[in-house]
């Protein structure tokens, strides 16, 4: 079953804080980007500066060239998932084994150019896989839909992994991109930009759920 995720990108504590109340009425699970200024080409607030309510689940996405110097103030902030970049420098399934340690899952991101098969050994040891779709550190993107693809390669070499998609989700993908096998649809301008953005969840929650109000229905037919 596919969930909404918002996606948070923000440059200081006070915009952070902006977002938080700006989802806080609907939002459970929240996709949260970190940026160093050199993998991404901007600065996010400071991992000091982070904090969230108590009650939300954070998935944290790393988009530094060197995680692992920062690893140890991340994982502080005991998220529930911190991502990484496949892309990214340092050893990066050391890195994965600490943060299970911590008690913390672990993902791994691939920007659209990435195969698969090339990071294997990352993509087995890690909870999560985000297919990376958009553009590092802008709301805004374009789904490119060829990308759903990794999906069946993912899962060629970890079958229980969670998949995650992040850039140019909205309401009129948000069903084939369920339907295509994510399982975490992070969506972030679509949303966040929003006049209503209560109203623009229920839409999005709707379009990954419909895929199994229909199969109901069909399963009540055949009945």
């Amino acid at each position: 079953m596919s969930v909404i995720v918002p996606a948070l990108l923000a440059q200081t504590k006070d915009e952070l804080e902006v977002l938080t109340t700006r989802v806080l009425p609907f939002a459970s699970r929240v996709h949260l980007d970190l940026m160093d200024g050199q993998f991404a080409p901007s600065v996010s607030v400071g991992v000091s500066d982070i904090t969230w309510p108590e009650n939300w689940q954070v998935d944290l996405h790393v988009m530094y060239a060197e995680p692992v110097a920062s690893l140890e103030q991340i994982i502080k902030l005991k998220p529930s998932l911190i991502i990484m970049h496949a892309e990214a420098q340092g050893e990066l399934i050391k890195a994965v084994e600490a943060i299970q340690k911590a008690g913390i899952k672990a993902g791994v991101a691939l920007m659209r150019s990435t195969v698969p098969e090339d990071v294997a050994g990352l993509i087995a040891v890690s909870d999560h896989a985000l297919i990376f779709s958009g553009n590092l550190g802008e709301y805004g993107g374009t789904a490119n839909m060829l990308q759903i693809e990794k999906i069946r390669l993912i899962r060629a070499i970890n079958p229980a992994i969670e998949i995650g998609w992040d850039g140019g989700a909205n309401v009129s993908n948000a069903y084939t991109l369920s339907l295509g096998g994510v399982d975490v649809v992070n969506v972030g301008g679509a949303l966040i930009e929003a006049p209503d953005p209560p109203e623009v969840y229920r839409q999005l929650d709707f379009e990954v759920h419909r895929k199994d109000v229909l199969k109901k229905q069909e399963t009540a037919g055949a009945a």
